[in-house]
């Protein structure tokens, strides 16, 4: 019951103390694991009314979440783009920027951008996507010619000078004009008493702010958010923008992927579908997804 009540009003857990109710979002479908247990404790009980209570859990998580368990159709996609941390830490920029040029995006959306690494995915990329955007430590390059490029103004109070982590520019596409948004909220910390996410979910609402006074209709937002799309303390940007697919897609970390923080969002598109591609040097898997423009 206990398990069921929390899958289904997670948002009733309060967010007061130590954010716990953004916690258990960010991890909110592993509370699906408690079922296997809770399983073989009925059967060493040999429990009916244990094993019949179990339903419960299971009804909501597959509510949640068993659509994402379903191949589904869900039509073509005129655009894919890619979004990555490449992390500041890693060793090979270059096999970076080849997986991701493998794929065939339209757009490339990467977080993380250091001094040294920056003109070695310049490089890289140049060839394929000869029109680019950067600002800080975050970049796009694409396809299509790029305009109207300026820094995103998603710093939160307290944090240093020198912190750009957001650019906005003008893509033109065979389509028509899409304003495509690249950012890197702030980290999160778990400790002894929660959640630390107040610097991400205050620059969670600059963006949500930004995205409501852009003037274009289509928007894709490319972006590390630094948390799923189930926790609350990112509703500033989830409520004017939407997402897909039908797959988990977990992002982080790389070597055992929990949670999807990477994503790709839209407003006035559709997300047709989202997926990882295999790990790079950094501690984050590329996410791919494919966007229907409207027409």
């Amino acid at each position: 019951m206990l398990t069921a009540a929390l899958l289904a009003f997670h948002s009733a857990v309060p967010n007061t103390v130590g954010r716990v109710g953004s916690l258990l979002e960010t991890f909110l479908p592993w509370l699906g694991l408690a079922v296997p247990l809770l399983f073989v404790l009925a059967l060493l009980r040999r429990s009916v009314t244990a094993l019949v209570a179990l339903l419960l859990p299971v009804g909501v998580w597959g509510n949640l979440y068993g659509g994402l368990l379903v191949a589904e159709d869900r039509g073509a996609h005129d655009i894919t783009a890619i979004q990555h941390n490449v992390s500041d830490e890693n060793n090979d920029p270059v096999g970076t920027a080849d997986a991701l040029i493998e794929a065939a995006p339209d757009f490339i959306a990467l977080e993380e951008l250091t001094s040294g690494a920056l003109p070695v995915y310049e490089t890289a990329l140049a060839p394929g996507y000869p029109y680019r955007a950067v600002e800080g430590t975050v970049g796009l390059w694409s396809k299509h010619p790029l305009s109207d490029v300026r820094a995103l103004d998603i710093k939160p109070e307290g944090i240093g000078d020198g912190w750009n982590r957001g650019v906005r520019s003008r893509a033109r596409t065979p389509r028509g004009d899409i304003a495509v948004y690249v950012v890197h909220l702030p980290s999160v910390r778990v400790r002894w008493n929660g959640l630390s996410s107040g610097w991400r979910d205050e620059s969670a609402e600059l963006l949500g702010a930004a995205i409501a006074a852009e003037k274009l209709d289509e928007v894709i937002l490319l972006g590390d958010l630094n948390s799923t799309l189930d926790d609350r303390g990112l509703a500033p940007v989830t409520s004017r923008t939407n997402s897909a697919g039908r797959d988990f897609a977990f992002s982080w970390p790389a070597a055992f992927p929990m949670a999807r923080i990477d994503h790709v969002m839209t407003r006035s598109a559709t997300v047709t579908d989202v997926w990882t591609l295999p790990a790079t040097g950094s501690d984050h898997l590329p996410v791919a997804a494919g966007i229907r423009l409207e027409p």
